[in-house]
């Protein structure tokens, strides 16, 4: 397993006489770790954000274990002399992925999102959701071992939202690493390990996230393991909820856009699990939905 990302005592200024716009920053993103970073605009979430992505080096201190990494920036430049999928499959080679490997990728990505048919648009003329489509897919082509997302949802529509959503709940699910900002609090809410503001040029971790919200559409899963088995940690991660109603038989409540990464993950376990029945979440009096 890879080392945890460390920054240490970090700061980053601009200009060799320009203001601290973080200073003495300390914060550890483990493997399989979804984090939210908050703050008013302005306080440095960004700076933050390009520090972990190695966008940007620190101007003191220091940063250990460096995973490989994919950015989605604030400001994605469109005008790029690439086709939509010339670029992804570009970026996939950039990423280690032989160019047959990336091709593919990149169409699954752009089907994904809802943008295969601007697979052979240039980016110039690409809208702004587009352009921001391909923006998220090229983070994704090479299954980063960290992701970093940085508004990454603004511009998006409401099915590309989810897609993106379901993408962030798979890389955690398979050990990476995720961090992100976004101006919507409901954002994945209550499924952040952790959550830290930045203010006055540091950081503060937040009091423990909730429990993921139990507010929207919710799917019922019936799974069974190994009679002495525990129900895996990534599951427990992905649902509202964990009822053991047998050994090693669980009934899971998960939001509705994370169900089929809470299927992959219980099917892709050692030893795997099995699915007994799935079904919406029946809402009403005496009923949690």
């Amino acid at each position: 397993m890879r080392p945890d990302l460390c920054l240490r005592d970090a700061g980053r200024r601009y200009g060799l006489r320009g203001p601290w716009v973080l200073r003495g920053i300390d914060l550890t993103v483990a493997p399989g770790r979804l984090v939210r970073v908050e703050g008013a605009n302005g306080s440095g979430k960004s700076t933050l954000l390009r520090l972990l992505a190695g966008i940007d080096a620190p101007s003191e201190g220091r940063i250990t274990g460096r995973p490989r990494t994919a950015y989605v920036p604030e400001r994605f430049p469109p005008a790029l002399p690439f086709t939509a999928a010339g670029y992804l499959t570009h970026l996939g080679t950039v990423h280690g992925l032989t160019r047959k490997g990336a091709a593919r990728a990149a169409g699954e990505w752009l089907e994904r999102l809802g943008a295969a048919a601007y697979a052979e648009t240039p980016m110039a003329r690409l809208s702004k959701g587009s352009s921001q489509k391909v923006a998220v897919a090229q983070a994704l082509l090479a299954e980063p071992e960290l992701l970093v997302l940085d508004e990454a949802w603004t511009g998006l529509d409401t099915a590309a939202r989810a897609e993106l959503e379901r993408a962030v709940a798979e890389r955690t699910a398979a050990g990476g690493s995720v961090v992100f900002v976004d101006h919507d609090p409901r954002r994945l809410a209550g499924l952040p390990d952790a959550t830290y503001a930045v203010r006055d040029a540091g950081v503060v971790l937040q009091e423990p996230a909730r429990a993921p919200s139990a507010s929207g559409p919710q799917v019922l899963v019936e799974a069974q393991g190994p009679p002495d088995g525990l129900l895996p940690e990534d599951v427990r991660r992905t649902v509202s909820s964990a009822e053991e109603t047998g050994p090693g038989t669980y009934r899971l409540s998960v939001p509705a856009p994370h169900s089929d990464v809470l299927l992959r993950t219980l099917l892709a376990a050692r030893p795997p699990w099995h699915v007994v029945s799935v079904a919406p979440q029946e809402t009403g009096p005496g009923r949690q939905g």
